[in-house]
């Protein structure tokens, strides 16, 4: 199917051949006055003229076609859109100011999940998808009744963060309204003007997403301010949540690998919970989290070329004794028009510096504001091309092949100007569409475009 650029490219094709066609309808009528003085010329020749209009007319139905083709969910990569609708699987419509890129186009909406692709090993080879402040989503409404004053890092729901292949999901929870809500606060405190709505909500948004996909496991990092007794045991198992917990006794504290993923999909150990709350582990069995994972500095010190700090609550990213590594990698203050630009090369270079910096491992959780944004490939071709050098020494996930042998590669390039790759196991239905002026199309000047030629043929026919 033809893309934008295509549908301009025939255009400027076909019109020189327009213009030829005036051309010879003007001689054509000079011809008809002149009948009686002499016999048509060859450029008079009615055969001639009625060949050539069928030519130009069949190639105008052609352009017509392609032109419309790219606006039924054919839309491939890169090609320019006017709704989410109009992109093809895996796809959504976006664009990228920040880069100049002021057009919509089609940019990649979804993950591979690497388990799909190549399973059979430990949990800490994968490396996963994580929203930052998953619940801190932009228009969501105030459950409080007063206007929110805070800062919002995701654009979708977390049911549809989860089908579009996000496997993390970083949670601040807190006592509020003698419940547990979830807020983006300040000072351990969750205020009116803060909160987003009770933890169960969105916990049993998870519940339902493990239990309709049984084959997929979920990591949830809680910055823990409750203080309620045993409050997040309780609400973890008022929304269902305890029949899928790993275990932390069986989580390594010596830096071993993890359990291999088919295994915890089997005994159902298919959700990890950590806490930021040391205290929480030996009074409601929860992971403190810096005990099993190193973490590099959030916000703008975890952002800054060729450097990857640790967290001050983190050992070192090269420290052996444990085998999980959250990467961080989003400003302390979140800009939705500039996360485009972020998840483009940046990122990658980004990633580059902290696998160095743990000692050539690469990080197993990347976690990210605002997601889907992107000039092409975004986050989901940084997963692709980590997962692909961890687990077959390829340049993407997509070109591994399951049971060859490491580096054993297909020809698939790892670059942002390919479709994502979807699969029966990897692919899901979820889509958004970019809010407020990032979204808007120039339809006037596309308008004009598909309608020049209209009035060409009006005028020649």
């Amino acid at each position: 199917m033809a893309s934008y650029y295509e549908m301009t490219k025939s255009l400027r094709q076909a019109l020189p051949m327009l213009a030829c066609f005036a051309e010879e309808k003007k001689r054509e009528s000079s011809c008809f006055s002149m009948r009686r003085k002499r016999r048509f010329s060859s450029h008079c020749s009615a055969a001639n003229g009625n060949a050539r209009r069928s030519q130009l007319l069949f190639l105008f139905a052609l352009f017509l076609f392609s032109s419309h083709a790219c606006f039924t969910a054919n839309c491939q990569l890169l090609d320019s859109c006017t709704s989410a609708n109009d992109c093809g699987p895996g796809l959504y419509c976006g664009n990228c100011p920040a880069l100049e890129k002021t057009q919509p186009f089609c940019t990649r909406g979804q993950a591979n999940v690497p388990t799909s692709i190549v399973s059979g090993l430990p949990f800490n080879k994968y490396t996963w998808l994580v929203t930052h402040n998953s619940f801190s989503m932009v228009d969501a409404p105030s459950l409080t009744g007063a206007q929110r004053i805070t800062f919002y890092n995701q654009e979708d729901t977390v049911t549809n963060q989860l089908r579009n292949g996000v496997r993390g999901l970083m949670l601040d929870m807190y006592d509020f309204e003698t419940d547990i809500w979830l807020c983006h606060s300040f000072h351990g405190q969750c205020f009116n003007f803060t909160a987003f709505g009770p933890a169960i909500n969105t916990l049993k948004e998870v519940e339902a997403f493990l239990n309709q996909n049984p084959t997929e496991i979920v990591t949830i990092i809680i910055e823990d301010y409750v203080h309620a007794p045993r409050g997040l045991t309780k609400v973890f198992a008022q929304a269902g949540l305890d029949k899928y917990w790993f275990p932390v006794s069986k989580m390594p504290r010596k830096g071993e690998d993890w359990p291999i993923v088919n295994d915890m999909i089997k005994e159902n150990h298919r959700l990890l919970v950590f806490t930021s709350d040391s205290s929480k582990e030996a009074s409601e069995g929860i992971a403190y989290q810096w005990r099993y994972m190193v973490e590099n500095e959030p916000g703008d010190g975890g952002i800054v070329p060729g450097s990857c700090p640790n967290r001050k609550e983190s050992k070192p990213l090269n420290s052996k004794s444990v085998s999980l590594f959250l990467q961080n990698y989003f400003p302390t203050i979140p800009d939705q028009n500039q996360a485009c630009k972020e998840h483009s090369a940046p990122l990658i270079d980004l990633v580059s510096s902290c696998y160095k910096a743990a000692g050539n491992v690469m990080p197993n959780f990347l976690a990210v504001n605002f997601y889907m944004r992107s000039d092409g490939g975004g986050v989901f071709d940084a997963i692709d091309r980590m997962n692909g050098q961890s687990l077959c020494g390829c340049p993407t996930v997509t070109a591994c092949q399951a049971g060859a042998h490491y580096g054993s590669c297909k020809n698939v390039a790892a670059s942002n100007t390919t479709p994502a790759t979807t699969n029966p196991g990897g692919s899901f239905s979820g889509s958004v569409q970019l809010t407020g002026a990032a979204s808007s199309i120039n339809f006037p000047s596309i308008m004009v475009l598909c309608l020049y030629p209209f009035s060409i043929l009006l005028f020649i026919l």
